[in-house]
């Protein structure tokens, strides 16, 4: 859920995580980079999500350019969405064991939504893959994902252009609001079917005397979006204003 905000923050060492929020210094000590194994493995993990979302980006407009209509376009690149998509579990695996200076709990939370949105929604109910709001938010997440895993390439080769930073610290004004419509529409559209077959809802009686409603759980996951897309949104902006703010000074100093 929110997914689209991993354009926010930037992490020290650019590490190929860092979505929202995750991993802020909680003071003003100097984060010791990842060591030269580790480096060359983020650098390689990041060049190929780059390269995947590039794919992806490349079967949108040929798959457009071919059937003329923007209907419908989910389907051109659903494997590669999928795989890319749940590729991104291993950057749980980097905070995990400390190559990235992340959050774990907020970077899987972020990593987590997607791949829920991917497999549990868009994947498990068919009659969605066909709605237009899939591709709004496929759209937004593979823009993001090409800037977020460009920067943190560049940083991790300590070469970063302005252009890539402030593509990464300005386009979530309207990616992230584009990707959060996509998703909700998506989750809606799911409601009826969701219900009507009882999907992954588990009722009573049974031998453990439990009970589950998927389709309660996605309204709940809907109402979620409400108190944190605002709060992860206006963090964006903080950071951006004084991220750019700091780059626009060093440049004068220089």
């Amino acid at each position: 859920m929110a997914a689209a905000a991993a354009t926010a923050t930037t992490k020290g060492n650019g590490g190929g995580s860092g979505r929202a929020g995750a991993g802020d210094s909680s003071g003003s000590r100097k984060k010791k980079g990842p060591g030269p194994v580790a480096t060359a493995y983020l650098v390689i993990y990041n060049v190929v999500m780059t390269a995947g979302w590039l794919v992806i980006a490349v079967g949108l407009v040929r798959a457009y350019l071919a059937k003329g209509s923007y209907h419908s376009l989910y389907y051109s690149i659903e494997k590669p969405l999928k795989f890319f998509q749940t590729g991104a579990l291993l950057e749980i695996l980097h905070c995990a064991i400390g190559i990235v200076p992340s959050s774990v709990v907020l970077t899987s939370f972020q990593v987590m939504s997607r791949v829920f949105l991917i497999w549990a929604v868009t994947h498990s109910v068919k009659e969605v893959q066909s709605e237009d709001s899939v591709l709004l938010f496929v759209i937004a997440w593979t823009i993001t994902e090409i800037i977020r895993y460009s920067f943190y390439t560049f940083s991790l080769l300590n070469h970063l252009p302005y252009i890539i930073k402030w593509a990464r610290y300005t386009l979530f004004i309207v990616l992230y609001p584009m990707g959060v419509t996509g998703e909700l529409l998506t989750i809606y559209a799911a409601l009826p079917y969701v219900r009507q077959a009882g999907l992954y809802s588990i009722s009573l009686p049974n031998k453990y005397n439990f009970s589950f409603d998927y389709h309660a759980f996605l309204i709940l996951v809907m109402i979620s979006y409400i108190p944190l897309f605002p709060q992860l949104y206006f963090h964006m902006i903080q950071q951006r204003r004084k991220v750019l703010s700091h780059t626009e000074e060093h440049k004068k100093l220089e």
